[in-house]
């Protein structure tokens, strides 16, 4: 695809076709400029090439850093400290390892542009798929080790500095690039709620790159804080007068037809296409095809983890759990002395939520309420400020003055790594929420009950309390469909932030 910031056909031209939804030119979507003239006409090609050479330099340093790194602690741990040995070491395997990273890393994208180069997730990935090959390439060489640490601790400090350099790179850039009123300039096309949801959700965001200029429609009419550009069939003078770079299909009830020309027309004036999802293309992701039959199928399998993807998790949760119970014990005693002195009442608050295929659990938490709070459900149900099933209040009259602290940092839900070790919750999953929450659920919601709930999720880096119920479901069936223990561990790394932040928490 062309780049979305340079249309082909940034002027009319004598070679179209009216009629139909959309206007189209006619020539073959396939034809080309010739190499030499396609890079001479593009004027960001420079940019991108600045761009490749930076990130390249940051990966040498990250990967540099990390192996020197693993040698001195290694060397401090076993004797004295030589620099000069660790220094001539690392140069030694750098070239390799490097060589290995940027090719992985040229695979995943990570040096595509801005708007399609994927986070910390693949970063992570990729380092430790180097650090495989590596291995296997050492193992093969005949190369011999008394133990393997030079590879787990590379990739170890690989994704502390590798990760904190490209971090770093994104804050800069995407600062200069505001600074200088940069923004992809996206239109959404559809119609319903859903138009007013993404583009409230990108409006919102906070240093979003996208720059939601309106939305068309089939039937354009006035929405909540949205400016209507027109009619679809006015699309191609939309694209052209707004120097739009995107287009966002917010609707599920898109029409098919009119989806086909619309991505035909975006694509020869070279703009990108993306789709808002909702429930059903987070369904499609995990969509496999079925042979034999006279039309062809797909099954949605249930996403349930079994076999090793189940033995990874587990694993994860056991190590991570027993390390966070660890290093926490000191906070945890003092909460637990907090709440005794500060309230009558049990230091833990056993609630009863539904886990795993809806089956009730004892789900621990800190006492942040008095003790008469079941009691009084009732006659606070009038005052219920979320949507949905769910119950919340921003100044709940039950909570006690330690539990408001305790909730606003999510500090009451620490007990839950006890759970975690049960095994009757994750670390990361669908939270559990209360029975009275659970009973007034449809029936869709309670797919989220076919993996064991989680100490944090989707829900609590997406926005918590912020988000509308319907929404926070579907995360739970995103994070379904996508899991991976390396996405795990980056919602356990933002979660800190939420938490800091104190985003959607009351």
């Amino acid at each position: 695809m062309a780049n979305p910031t340079i249309s082909e056909d940034s002027e009319p031209r004598p070679d179209t076709v009216q009629g139909g939804p959309l206007s189209l030119p006619v020539h073959d979507v396939r034809r080309k400029r010739p190499p030499v003239l396609a890079f001479l006409l593009r004027a960001d090609t420079l940019r991108r090439i600045a761009r490749v050479a930076v990130l390249l330099a940051l990966d040498y340093l990250g990967v540099f850093l990390a192996i020197f790194t693993a040698l001195i602690i290694k060397a401090a741990l076993i004797d004295e400290v030589d620099l000069r040995a660790a220094l001539d070491e690392t140069k030694d395997v750098v070239s390799f390892a490097y060589l290995v990273t940027v090719l992985l890393f040229a695979r995943s994208q990570l040096y595509a542009d801005r708007a399609v180069r994927p986070g910390f997730t693949k970063i992570i990935t990729a380092l430790f798929q180097v650090t495989l090959v590596s291995l296997v390439f050492a193992l093969v060489n005949g190369d011999q080790f008394q133990s393997y640490y030079i590879f787990y601790g590379s990739l170890f400090f690989a994704a502390v500095y590798v990760s904190g350099l490209r971090f770093g790179y994104e804050q800069i850039t995407g600062a200069l690039l505001r600074a200088a009123g940069f923004a992809r300039r996206a239109v959404l096309v559809g119609s319903g709620r859903h138009v007013d949801d993404v583009g409230h959700a990108l409006g919102d965001a906070t240093h979003s790159p996208i720059e939601v200029i309106g939305f068309v429609s089939e039937s354009p009419s006035p929405r909540n804080g949205l400016r209507s550009l027109g009619a679809l069939a006015e699309l191609s003078d939309v694209l052209r007068d707004h120097r739009i770079h995107e287009v966002i299909i917010a609707d599920p009830d898109f029409p098919q037809e009119s989806a086909v020309e619309l991505v035909d027309l975006c694509h020869r004036r070279g703009v990108r296409v993306r789709i808002a999802p909702s429930t059903m293309e987070i369904l499609i992701h995990r969509a496999e095809f079925v042979p034999g039959q006279s039309l062809p199928l797909f099954e949605l399998k249930p996403p349930v983890f079994d076999g090793i993807d189940f033995a990874m998790k587990r694993t994860f949760d056991l190590a991570v759990a027993t390390a966070l119970l660890i290093v926490a014990s000191p906070l945890l005693l003092a909460i637990a002395l907090a709440v005794r002195l500060s309230s009558r009442g049990p230091i833990l608050y056993r609630s009863r939520r539904p886990g795993i295929g809806g089956a009730p659990f004892a789900c621990l938490k800190f006492r942040t309420m008095h003790t008469d709070a079941d009691q009084r459900q009732a006659e606070l149900e009038l005052r219920n400020e979320a949507s949905g099933a769910l119950f919340k209040i921003r100044r709940d009259p039950r909570v006690t003055a330690v539990g408001s602290l305790l909730r606003r940092y999510s500090l009451d839900e620490l007990p839950q790594l006890i759970n975690v070790l049960r095994g009757e919750m994750s670390l990361v999953g669908p939270r559990p929420l209360p029975l009275r929450d659970f009973e007034r659920m449809d029936e869709w919601h309670k797919k989220r009950y076919l993996v064991l709930p989680g100490m944090t999720g989707l829900w609590q880096v997406s926005g918590r309390s912020e988000l509308g119920f319907d929404d926070l479901v579907r995360l739970d069936f995103l994070y379904l469909e996508r899991w991976s223990v390396f996405l795990d561990l980056t919602i356990l790394l933002k979660t800190v932030p939420a938490v800091i932040v104190r985003r959607g928490a009351y």
